[in-house]
């Protein structure tokens, strides 16, 4: 950890930026914040043979959504979060279980892209777009970040809720309102 950040003129973050209320500098540094994480997990082979995790970034909190076999695995995970600069916040959703496999991975990505697609479709309000909140799904719980009112966030959640084969929802939103 501690390489140079991601630029925030960076083709990513100008396309985040675009359909984003976070500046262009807060996603380069979620982005970076990301693969730091990514990078500290890859460099720990017991945490990375043994676990399957992801981290999302969002206005410095960070989602750490998978599985840990064990809670020794999961606390030092946590703790990796904790210490990784500049986090804010962590929000632990880490399952104790065995990894999932390739197959719910892959339904994991398939309904994240049709919840993103839904989501396209809401036009109720002014200002409003989809690419606003990220979606994240693992083993069908689906968590929802972002910066939000609470009527978009309502409504965000009611076309989730919708959404085939959907566990659970779980919202780590930033209300603006």
């Amino acid at each position: 950890m501690g390489c140079a950040g991601v630029p925030s003129d960076s083709p990513e973050v100008i396309r985040q930026a675009q359909h984003d209320r976070r500046s262009a500098e807060r996603i380069a540094i979620d982005l970076t914040i990301e693969r730091d994480l990514r990078e500290a997990l890859h460099d720990d082979r017991q945490l990375n043979q043994l676990t399957h995790i992801q981290f999302n970034a969002y206005n410095g909190a960070v989602l750490v959504t998978g599985e840990a076999p064990d809670a020794e695995l999961k606390n030092k995970l946590i703790a990796m979060t904790r210490v990784t600069k500049p986090v804010k916040l962590v929000h632990d959703n880490i399952t104790l279980a065995s990894p999932i496999d390739e197959s719910v991975r892959l339904n994991d990505t398939q309904m994240t892209a049709d919840i993103k697609t839904a989501l396209t479709q809401i036009r109720s309000f002014q200002g409003f777009e989809s690419g606003m909140v990220k979606v994240i799904t693992e083993n069908a719980v689906v968590y929802l970040m972002g910066q939000v009112r609470r009527e978009e966030g309502t409504v965000v959640i009611n076309v989730v809720r919708h959404r085939p084969n959907v566990q659970q929802i779980v919202t780590v939103f930033e209300y603006l309102d």
